[in-house]
């Protein structure tokens, strides 16, 4: 019997090789009339990260532009479901995410990744995996204050951390590490959804008057 495929450090797998398929990047593309990338919004539980993804979303669809929602919450429902709240275990949903996101810019969709993402080192690995891949990623910091967080709590969670319904609860328990020089900042609490959407979809265009060297194929 074959021995059983070994995990690499870092939890790449060993043995395997990159299949690559029948189109490069740039035919897909160009069948497409759209380019892909990733926008990475990041910032505290109640900043808005969410709806102000959906509402880019939405425009962009509007627009006829493929485009997709990858929120952190729908995304523990499957694909990193078997994850905890511990800091390794945010470091690998975030790692999972950015492969995700780096696939679905690859396909010619701008991925949307709306995710807590509270340590610095997990979003610009998130960063150079894109970059090595010659994708664009933008990094979004919605920034509310943490009172207005609080105030919002759609979700209710603020009130279970304070109680301690829910440990190491970034912003009160468990850092955050605000980014230090990101592509664009928003101020949810004083701009409201639909300039901050076009805010956002204003920094992808103007990126893409400008582009960059293409890069490799994934």
């Amino acid at each position: 019997m074959p021995a059983p495929l070994r995990r690499a450090p870092g939890g790449v797998s060993s043995n395997v090789t990159w299949h690559h398929g029948h189109l490069d990047r740039a035919e897909r593309w160009s069948a497409l009339g759209a380019r892909g990338a990733t926008i990475w919004f990041t910032g505290l539980s109640g900043s808005g990260k969410s709806t102000i993804a959906a509402a880019v979303e939405a425009a962009l669809v509007g627009s006829g532009r493929p485009a997709y929602l990858l929120d952190g919450d729908n995304l523990r429902h499957g694909l990193t479901a078997d994850l905890g709240f511990s800091d390794s275990d945010r470091e690998a949903n975030v790692a999972r995410v950015a492969q995700a996101a780096r696939l679905f810019a690859d396909a010619g969709v701008v991925a949307l990744v709306s995710l807590i993402s509270p340590f610095r080192a997990g979003r610009d690995a998130a960063r150079r995996l894109h970059a090595e891949a010659g994708l664009p990623f933008f990094e979004v910091y919605v920034n509310a204050p943490l009172a207005i967080c609080e105030e919002r709590d759609p979700k209710g969670l603020y009130v279970r951390a304070r109680s301690g319904e829910i440990p190491a609860f970034t912003g009160l328990s468990s850092p955050y590490e605000e980014p230090v020089d990101p592509d664009l900042s928003i101020a949810s609490d004083r701009m409201g959804v639909e300039e901050a959407a076009a805010a956002v979809i204003g920094l992808l265009r103007t990126s893409e008057a400008h582009p960059p060297p293409s890069g490799q194929d994934l």
